[in-house]
């Protein structure tokens, strides 16, 4: 195999993390591979770590820049990419040794654009959480591959996990809005799975999603994190081919519901606006809901625009019941 990969790691104030991650990326069976490491304005010790790899091992580019937010740094990092095949690593998870290896060989066996694979979430504790590990192998035509995408039924809406033909980027740069911080990936996933004929999928968990204080998953609510998957999804509602629009639409409900039912809690100052304003989008859209969407979507919107107290007590109960709700705890 010759064919080049070239590894994205977006990397900000992550000194204690990095160097697993790296080490892991130059552990690979495949041996063709760079590392493009970009330093996106960190405060720390993480400038120095890079420059230290890059000067040990000829497969790491260290690229530095002023802060700008992940987006940037990725895009960064695909602009000095020298691969035909793109991936992406955060810059605080690992990744087992053959994991380019298999997502290349389903790219070349079933000629797909994308190939991509499942996830395991580490927890401090030492317990993993497998997203799913079945084995199973599922093909993906552009409209299939999008609808699984937005529905986030077993595709995980980031970047890592995957490999994507170089040619899918091309655009990309002037589409992206760099000012969103959270569900980023989602976005630019959206875009480059717009652009692919075909994709592949392998339910394998060969990459590590380790849980730790202060990343996004794991920070407080801000107004980034509340805000910026509603901008996403209505980015979305624009620009989705007819095809995959009913699995966008129903998305933006369900984001209605969420948002007009959040609780009172410690940061009632930021969340009461939010809540009040989709609260008023979810009551003026009703009736479209109502005809539009199945059952079970339109009992609950109907029933979060009426009772929208009673609907969030109920949910939280289910979350608490299921553990959902500890999904991204670090306890």
């Amino acid at each position: 195999m010759n064919t080049k990969i070239s590894v994205i790691v977006p990397a900000y104030n992550i000194e204690n993390y990095l160097a697993r991650t790296l080490d892991s990326i130059l552990a690979q069976t495949y041996s063709n591979i760079e590392i493009v490491v970009v330093n996106d304005g960190s405060k720390d010790g993480t400038a120095a770590i890079i420059d230290r790899y890059a000067v040990r091992d000829s497969r790491v580019k260290a690229i530095h820049k002023e802060n700008g937010g992940v987006t940037s740094a990725r895009l960064r990092g695909v602009a000095e990419a020298m691969g035909e095949w793109i991936g992406f690593v955060d810059g605080d998870d690992d990744i087992a040794p053959d994991m380019y290896a298999r997502l290349m060989e389903n790219a070349t066996t079933y000629d797909a654009d994308i190939a991509h694979c499942g996830y395991q979430m580490v927890f401090p504790s030492g317990k993993v959480d497998y997203y799913y590990n079945t084995g199973r192998i599922v093909q993906q035509d552009n409209t299939k591959g999008l609808w699984d995408l937005i529905e986030g039924s077993f595709i995980e809406p980031g970047l890592v996990g995957k490999l994507y033909r170089r040619e899918l980027f091309a655009g990309l740069s002037e589409w992206m809005d760099t000012s969103i911080r959270i569900n980023e990936d989602l976005l630019m996933n959206f875009y480059l799975f717009h652009q692919a004929k075909k994709s592949v999928f392998e339910d394998i968990c060969p990459y590590r999603y380790i849980l730790r204080p202060g990343s996004a998953a794991t920070s407080k609510l801000n107004e980034h994190k509340l805000r910026d998957p509603m901008k996403v999804t209505r980015i979305l509602l624009k620009e989705a081919p007819e095809a995959v629009a009913p699995a966008v639409y129903c998305k933006w409900v369900r984001m209605l519901i969420g948002g007009a039912t959040m609780s009172v809690g410690e940061q009632e100052d930021l969340i009461a606006p939010y809540r009040k304003e989709t609260r008023k989008e979810l009551r003026s859209h009703l009736g479209e809901i109502l005809r539009n969407c199945g059952w079970k979507l339109k009992i609950m919107a109907l029933w979060a625009a009426v009772w929208p107290w009673s609907y969030g007590f109920v949910h939280m109960l289910y979350l608490k019941i299921t553990g959902l709700d500890k999904k991204y705890s670090l306890e």
